[in-house]
C-alpha cells in the first residue's frame, strides 16, 4: 500500500475537510477523493462520513488513523536513523508528563539532560491526562509517558518509579481552615470546602476512593484543572485542595497558604514510566528514557520530598 496514501489520509482527519487538506497538500481534490475510496475499496470498510460541516471518521476510520500514524511514525525514525548511519543519536522523542504529579517536576530537568548529553535529539514534551497518554503510548504517539498508576494496562509496559503521598493545601486565614493542623484526619475534611482536579484527572480519581473507603462525601465546592487558579483559589481563602507533594509544594503562597499532612487514610499513588509494548523503542527513545530514570531517582533523593519514595526499577 502507497504510504502516500495513509499520509493523506490522515490529513485529511486532522484537517476534517478532503477540499482543505487537497489544498495544503496541494493535490486536486478529486485525485485525493481517488485516493480516499482506493482506501476504502482496500479495507472494504466505509472510513469517513460527509456532510455540510465537513468529514469525521467511522469506527473503522478511527483504527485506521491511529495505525497510520503508528506507521507513518515508523516510517520516520527508520528514515532519520538510516540516514544518520553510525553518527551520534538523533530523531525526535515524545514524552508525556502528567501535570498532576512529579512527571511535571522533572520537564525541566529533562530537557537541560537532553540538550546537553543527546544535542542530536529533538525532545517533544507534553503535559495532559493520564487516560489520553496510556492510549498515545499504545499507539505509538508518544514515545513514552510520566503517568499516574502501576497497570497493568493491555499495549502498555509500566516502569515504577516513584509513591507519592497525597497533601492538604490549607488557606492561612479562612474559618474552616482554623482548627486543622497536621496531620488531618480525612474524617475532619467533611464540612472543608474542597477545590479538586476534575473527575477524569488521575489525582481525582486516588482521592474519590479515599472518601469512598471511609464512607465520607466531600465537599467539592468547584472543580479546578488549572493549577495557577487553584493555586489563586486556596490563597483567596474558598477552599483547600489535595495534592501530591510535588505538587502541593509548588502552589503555595508564603503567608497565604499551608500544606498539612493527610491521614486515616494516607492517599498515595504510585508514579510509573509507561512505553508501547508492541512497537519497538529506538536508540534516541531508550537513551531519553535512561535519562528520565535517573533525573527521577536523583530528584527525590536530593529534594528530600516528603511522603515520595523511590520505587525499585
Amino acid at each position: 500500500m502507497d504510504i502516500r496514501r495513509l499520509q493523506a489520509f490522515v490529513k485529511i482527519i486532522d484537517i476534517g475537510s478532503i477540499s482543505r487538506a487537497a489544498d495544503i497538500l496541494n493535490i486536486a481534490q478529486p485525485a485525493l477523493s481517488q485516493q480516499l475510496a482506493s482506501l476504502e475499496t482496500a479495507f472494504k470498510q466505509k472510513l469517513l462520513i460527509r456532510s455540510k460541516m465537513g468529514v469525521t471518521p467511522t469506527a473503522a476510520g478511527l483504527d485506521l488513523y491511529r495505525h497510520s500514524q503508528t506507521i507513518i511514525k515508523q516510517l520516520d525514525r527508520a528514515m532519520t536513523e538510516i540516514s544518520n548511519g553510525g553518527g551520534p543519536l538523533v530523531g525526535k522523542v515524545s514524552v508525556g508528563l502528567s501535570p498532576y504529579s512529579s512527571g511535571s517536576t522533572l520537564s525541566l530537568a529533562l530537557l537541560k539532560e537532553v540538550r546537553a548529553r543527546l544535542p542530536g535529539i529533538t525532545l517533544h514534551l507534553t503535559e495532559s491526562f493520564d487516560d489520553i497518554y496510556s492510549e498515545m503510548v499504545m499507539t505509538g504517539r508518544l514515545d513514552m509517558a510520566v503517568i499516574h498508576g502501576a497497570g497493568p494496562i493491555k499495549g502498555v509496559h509500566f516502569t515504577p518509579l516513584m509513591t507519592e503521598d497525597f497533601f492538604l493545601v490549607v488557606p492561612e486565614e479562612a474559618s474552616f481552615a482554623e482548627n486543622l493542623s497536621s496531620p488531618v484526619k480525612l474524617s475532619d475534611l467533611t464540612e472543608v470546602p474542597l477545590l479538586l482536579p476534575p473527575d477524569y484527572n488521575f489525582v481525582r480519581k486516588r482521592i474519590n476512593m479515599a472518601f469512598a473507603r471511609k464512607q465520607i462525601t466531600p465537599n467539592i465546592v468547584a472543580e479546578v484543572e488549572a493549577l495557577l487558579t487553584l493555586q489563586d483559589a486556596v490563597a483567596a481563602g474558598i477552599g483547600c485542595t489535595i495534592l501530591p507533594w510535588s505538587v502541593a509544594s509548588k502552589i503555595i503562597v508564603p503567608g497565604k497558604s499551608r500544606v498539612c499532612e493527610l491521614c486515616s487514610p494516607v492517599i498515595q499513588e504510585d508514579v510509573s514510566l509507561c512505553v508501547p509494548e508492541s512497537i519497538p523503542e529506538t536508540e534516541a527513545g531508550l537513551a531519553v528514557r535512561e535519562i528520565l530514570i535517573e533525573l527521577a531517582k536523583s530528584m527525590v533523593a536530593s529534594q528530600n520530598w516528603p511522603g515520595t519514595k523511590i520505587m525499585d526499577t
